[in-house]
């Protein structure tokens, strides 16, 4: 951990590829441990300063959280993230691009498909651990910003929501296939893959839109402690019918 620790010097975020070098381990492996790179480099206690595009896509991601995509303003943008137009229309030359990149940049969809494809074992009780913390890590201090983007998106009219479609059917469209084949191999209870993803997605969103009060009700509950909780009971809820 302490050569990889040492690769976040001078405030950069290392890429897996060179984690994995430093810790002579597979990407795999790092995938299988930690579920994505955000979190592993949360572990790692990186703390890298944010370039002109990651400080852009943060702005913009709180910016449509607080007031919707048809308000937001990429003058206002570029002055709110300290940087100039001309890098902004370079980096992201209208609203379209913009969006592509918030949803490539934020959604969790990406991230789960890693967590499965990354497991050694495809049995249930070892991927849906990894697939719940990859989720918690993603929507993590940004689930409520991320409900209200895509809301403000799919009221935007038809041309946004299929883009959201287009972006997300191959992460979703891999953890719903995942679904149907543990189901088919009598590891899970039959029911349509979306229902099954949503027990498992649903309350773990609930816990983190509700978890600055919840913390306060019970501190010495960690987040890691409750997602667990909720993966387990996720498994005896979708064991198969006897």
């Amino acid at each position: 951990m302490d050569r990889m620790r040492r690769l976040c010097g001078g405030g950069r975020q290392p890429t897996m590829e060179e984690l994995a070098a430093v810790a002579g381990t597979s990407l795999r492996t790092l995938y299988r441990m930690f579920g994505s790179r955000q979190t592993l480099l949360r572990t790692l206690d990186c703390e890298p300063v944010p370039s002109p595009r990651e400080r852009l896509l943060g702005v913009a991601l709180e910016q449509v959280g607080r007031r919707g995509m048809a308000a937001l303003s990429m003058d206002e943008l570029a002055a709110l993230a300290a940087v100039s137009r001309a890098t902004l229309y370079r980096l992201f030359p209208g609203r379209d691009a913009l969006f592509r990149e918030l949803i490539l940049a934020y959604a969790p969809w990406e991230p789960l498909a890693r967590a499965i494809d990354g497991a050694e074992d495809p049995a249930p009780e070892l991927v849906a651990p990894r697939v719940a913390r990859a989720l918690a890590g993603s929507l993590s201090g940004r689930t409520g910003l991320l409900l209200r983007m895509v809301s403000a998106i799919i009221e935007s009219g038809p041309g946004g929501f299929d883009e959201v479609q287009r972006l997300t059917v191959h992460g979703l469209g891999r953890v719903l296939q995942y679904l149907e084949e543990q189901m088919a191999a009598g590891r899970l209870r039959r029911m349509h893959p979306i229902v099954a993803f949503q027990l498992l997605a649903g309350p773990i969103a609930a816990h983190l839109l509700t978890r600055p009060l919840s913390a306060r009700l019970a501190p010495e509950t960690s987040e890691a402690a409750v997602v667990d909780e909720m993966v387990a009971a996720w498994l005896r809820a979708m064991a198969p019918e006897i």
